[in-house]
C-alpha cells in the first residue's frame, strides 16, 4: 500500500481473530515506520494521526489504540527512529588483539558513524526532533546523543578491551575517550550536513583516516 508520506508500506494479511505475536510485531513497525515517514515529510504540525494511520494502512481506532494522541506517538517513535540508525548498522567487532586490528574496527565503526550522520531522512529526523524539543521535555538528551548511544558503547568496549590487552592508555575512562573520538569521526559532518553540505566519499575517507590517525597516536602508550 502507498502512505501519504510517499513510501509503500507492506502489511501482512492477518487472518480473522486475534493477530499472532510476529503478525502483532510487524503490524507494530509499520506504524512506527509510516508515523517517522509522515513526521518526515509533514513535521510535527502538519502531521496528523489520520494521516499516520492512512500512511499505515490502519483505521485511526487501531492506531489511537496504540498510541493516546500525536503527542504520545512522536515521543515514542523519534527516539526509536534515530537510535535504529544504529542499531540496524554491522558494527564492526575487533577479530585480533593487536592496534593493527584496533585501527581497522575504528574505521568500519567510523565509516557507519558517518553514513549515518549525513543520512537525509537521518538530518531531518534530528532537525525535527531538536525544533520540537521545548515541547518535549521526555527528549531530555540531544539527537546526537540518541544516535551516538550504541556506538559509544561499541567504542567503548572495543577500547576497554585493548587497554586491558595493554595496547592503549586512555587513563581509564574508555566511555570518555570513546566520545571523543566520535566527535572527532562524526560531529562535524553531521553539522555540515544540517546546512545541506556534504563530503564526497573521497573527502570522507580522508577526514575519516586521519582523525583514526589521530586518536591512536594520542592513546598509544609512549
Amino acid at each position: 500500500m502507498e502512505g501519504r508520506a510517499g513510501r509503500t508500506i507492506r502489511l501482512v494479511a492477518t487472518r480473522r481473530g486475534r493477530p499472532t505475536q510476529a503478525e502483532a510485531k510487524k503490524l507494530d513497525l509499520a506504524v512506527r515506520e509510516a508515523a517517522v515517514a509522515t513526521f518526515v515529510e509533514m513535521g510535527y504540525a502538519g502531521a496528523s494521526m489520520e494521516a499516520i494511520a492512512k500512511a499505515a494502512g490502519i483505521t485511526r481506532r487501531s492506531l489511537y489504540s496504540r498510541y493516546a494522541d500525536k503527542r504520545a506517538l512522536f515521543a515514542g517513535v523519534i527516539p526509536w527512529a534515530l537510535a535504529r540508525f544504529v542499531e540496524d548498522d554491522s558494527i564492526a567487532e575487533a577479530h585480533g588483539d593487536n592496534l593493527d586490528d584496533l585501527k581497522a574496527a575504528l574505521l568500519a565503526i567510523g565509516r557507519a558513524a558517518v553514513t549515518r550522520a549525513v543520512h537525509p531522512q537521518n538530518v531531518r529526523l534530528k532537525q525535527i526532533a531538536m525544533s520540537e524539543a521545548a515541547l518535549f521535555p521526555e527528549f531530555k538528551i540531544s539527537a546526537e546523543s540518541l544516535m551516538w548511544a550504541g556506538r559509544q558503547r561499541a567504542v567503548t568496549d572495543l577500547l576497554r578491551r585493548h587497554e586491558e590487552l595493554g595496547n592503549i592508555d586512555v587513563d581509564g575512562d574508555p566511555e570518555l575517550a570513546s566520545e571523543h573520538f566520535l566527535a572527532m569521526v562524526e560531529a562535524v559532518p553531521a553539522r555540515m550536513a544540517d546546512f545541506g553540505v556534504f563530503r564526497s566519499k573521497a573527502q570522507q575517507e580522508r577526514h575519516l583516516r586521519y582523525a583514526v590517525r589521530l586518536f591512536l597516536r594520542g592513546v598509544t602508550p609512549r
